[in-house]
């Protein structure tokens, strides 16, 4: 088994009492490992990178066919585990449901700037840093910093000592694009993307979003927002309970490593490794707020 696999085993069983299961027969063929938690209907798809799928849509059809026997699917790809293993765990953490939860009604919410959204995406979030127009932040005041349970998970110990010498704490963060015009059925639209959402490590502010996107759209007043789920870890659930609706399904795509085994775009110079990773697309959302 690889180092990795096991790594990602000894994680989930730190954090959960549960016994889960390897490579279940009934599951759909995969050269890769499943590790199974049967009671939160997940499977992490652990993939190495010793073997290489050519089939740019294999993971996509994956995880189509978990999604049709009502199971959920998380395509943990070594490449990432190696470079942004603290946040993975904390993602692992929130599937687990062993986040620590904050009430955002607890929170307060302000714009922020450019060097605050970055510095927390690129601690917080998997995906590379995208440009924005609009930065939102949620601030958990130091009065509340007493629903904070240090010992929920190794993120939240780690925090104690940032806790006692800080009057606030940036507990999630939102950012939006620039508007754009379209046109649907002869009717003009203001549109507007969520390009990123993110937790800080550890955490999970209960409702967040929601307060994130109510900030936003008191300000802004758009007619309607499109955004991404990233398929290798969401079905998109989450949009849908704040009013979302599902669009498509986007086709994969495939990166190249550099020797850090960081995923390099199309264009993005650096010396590369004959490896190559692909992703199961992304779920595009809509919300419309433009009364018909």
């Amino acid at each position: 088994m690889k180092r990795f696999i096991n790594e990602i085993s000894t994680f989930i069983q730190q954090y959960s009492n549960i016994t889960f299961l390897y490579n279940f027969d009934a599951f759909p063929k995969s050269p890769f490992t499943y590790i199974y938690v049967a009671d939160k209907k997940t499977v992490f798809h652990c993939i190495s990178l010793e073997s290489e799928i050519k089939n740019g849509t294999f993971f996509q059809d994956l995880s189509l066919a978990f999604t049709r026997i009502g199971i959920r699917i998380i395509h943990l790809w070594e490449d990432t585990w190696l470079t942004n293993q603290a946040i993975v765990k904390s993602r692992l953490l929130s599937v687990l449901g062993k986040s620590a939860t904050i009430p955002a009604r607890l929170t307060q919410s302000r714009r922020i700037d450019k060097p605050t959204l970055n510095k927390f995406m690129t601690e917080n979030h998997l995906q590379v840093l995208a440009g924005a127009k609009f930065k939102y932040g949620l601030y958990l005041p130091k009065r509340y910093f007493r629903v904070i349970t240090n010992e929920k998970n190794t993120f939240t110990k780690a925090l104690s000592e940032q806790l006692e010498q800080s009057e606030e704490m940036l507990m999630a963060v939102a950012s939006f694009s620039t508007a754009r015009t379209f046109i649907r059925q002869g009717i003009s639209y203001r549109s507007f993307e969520l390009i990123r959402f993110a937790n800080l490590k550890g955490f999970t502010v209960v409702g967040g979003l929601d307060k994130l996107l109510q900030a936003f759209i008191r300000e802004q007043t758009p007619d309607d927002i499109m955004t991404y789920a990233d398929a290798d870890w969401s079905d998109g659930a989450s949009y849908e309970k704040l009013g979302f609706e599902r669009v498509e399904l986007t086709p994969p795509q495939s990166f190249s490593l550099n020797t850090h085994f960081e995923r390099i775009w199309k264009g993005q110079e650096g010396e590369r490794i004959d490896k190559q990773v692909w992703n199961a697309g992304s779920w595009k959302y809509l919300l419309k707020l433009k009364q018909s």
